[in-house]
């Protein structure tokens, strides 16, 4: 292969992987806050596609201004669920691990719900858009081409996913997050407010995924059963980069899209999933806590 071919290759495993990144940064956050796995995180993905792609089709918006609204909605829903569901269970179950499998049940509820409301309101179909379809050449990479959507795509996925580590990292809101992550019991007894902390962070974690379906939307089709792969990816990106950890989750993230890129390369594309199972055992065998040491 030439190095054109080469760098086509890794780039384009790079895009999708920054979108696998953003996706798992939101679960991750919910998860290892609240010991939340989110099952139903990639239908709310799927309600951020839809938003887009049905104010950029009836009334011509922008995805780009989509972008702050598709965040908006999902956080408010997110605030939403987490008040008539996950605080009820908080209260009611008696230590952790009855919390976790019964927020495990309640999101594959939700998961087929939203699923199902959505089939309902918009039909099983595929749906899409052009948006920024045409190629743009990479300066000084002998010809290489990618379409401007995907390439926007990957800007995006990059900057919000650091724009949330920089949140955490610098700021007093981001202190807490961590300290919670890290030790809720110590977090509590230094007054660290976990009834305002979780709404806020299980929203944040909607928004993400409100804002991964938008950009999705611009350069692939949805339809109302693409958010559970999705979601199945982002558990996996979560966990080789280790439970809890920002950065992991965004390496985690492009390492598995360039991995996927590679080996579709050179294999089946339908391997696809195999080659992710593949290196997620391979990982777990070889590091079980992930690549990455949890956020402190």
């Amino acid at each position: 292969m030439s190095f054109q071919a080469w760098f086509e290759l890794i780039a384009s495993g790079l895009i999708t992987g920054g979108i696998y990144a953003l996706i798992a940064l939101g679960l991750n956050l919910q998860y290892g806050l609240m010991r939340v796995l989110n099952i139903a995180h990639g239908e709310f993905l799927m309600l951020g596609a839809f938003l887009t792609w049905a104010a950029q089709t009836a009334w011509g918006v922008s995805p780009l201004l989509m972008i702050p609204l598709s965040f908006g909605v999902l956080m408010a829903v997110g605030l939403l669920v987490h008040r008539l569901t996950f605080r009820r269970l908080t209260r009611t179950s008696p230590n952790l691990d009855v919390f976790e499998a019964r927020g495990l049940m309640v999101s594959f509820g939700l998961m087929f719900l939203v699923q199902n409301f959505a089939q309902m309101l918009w039909g099983g179909e595929l749906r899409g858009y052009d948006y920024l379809t045409a190629p743009v050449a990479v300066p000084g990479m002998a010809g290489a081409q990618f379409a401007a959507n995907k390439l926007l795509l990957f800007a995006l996925a990059l900057l919000f996913s650091g724009a949330l580590m920089l949140v955490l990292q610098r700021t007093l809101l981001g202190k807490g997050v961590r300290a919670l992550m890290q030790s809720p019991t110590g977090a509590r007894l230094v007054g660290i407010d976990t009834e305002r902390l979780h709404p806020l962070m299980f929203g944040v974690g909607l928004g993400l995924s409100g804002v991964a379906g938008c950009l999705l939307s611009m350069s692939y089709t949805i339809s109302p059963a693409m958010g559970e792969p999705y979601t199945v990816t982002a558990l996996i990106v979560i966990t080789l980069g280790g439970l809890g950890s920002m950065a992991g989750a965004l390496a985690g993230g492009l390492a598995l899209g360039v991995v996927e890129a590679i080996g579709m390369h050179f294999t089946n594309p339908s391997l696809k999933s195999l080659l992710s199972y593949g290196v997620f055992i391979a990982v777990l065998l070889w590091k079980p806590n992930g690549l990455f040491t949890r956020t402190r």
